[in-house]
């Protein structure tokens, strides 16, 4: 999907993991970002699915390169775990075509991998890549610090 941004201004917002709910289908609530996140190794602590069922669980970074990459282990047990992975690719300076890659690695939804399941996850992560959207062509960063 192709997003009125900068790769960096789309970067900014994956990096901030308090925003995660915002904008990740299914997510419902952050508990703790873990200080360096996105950094390799750091988690979100969330939980998704709707209350009183929601699970709380947690997202690891598994790769990053600034601007351009961020691969995920997200977490959702009993559901299983996900490695998902954004991919961002500047068309100029204000656009950014970004691509989102999801596959089940572990747990219930890797057994049941079939068409349906992958027709799922891709409506869910275009709806996804749309809130993460209106976000980064909406919304005014407040300066850190």
């Amino acid at each position: 999907m192709v997003m009125q941004a900068s790769a960096d201004r789309i970067f900014a917002e994956l990096s901030d993991g308090w925003t995660y709910v915002g904008w990740v289908v299914g997510g419902v609530h952050i508990r703790d970002v873990e200080d360096g996140w996105p950094a390799v190794g750091t988690k979100i602590h969330h939980k998704i699915g709707a209350w009183p069922l929601a699970v709380a669980d947690d997202t690891e970074s598994l790769e990053v390169e600034p601007g351009r990459r961020l691969k995920l282990r997200a977490r959702g047990w009993p559901l299983g775990e996900a490695t998902v992975e954004l991919v961002l690719e500047p068309q100029d300076a204000d656009r950014t075509l970004v691509r989102i890659r999801e596959a089940p690695v572990a747990g219930p939804a890797r057994q049941l991998d079939n068409p349906v399941l992958r027709w799922a996850l891709k409506a869910r992560n275009v709806e996804t890549l749309r809130r993460l959207r209106d976000r980064v062509e909406n919304r005014t960063l407040r300066p850190s610090g």
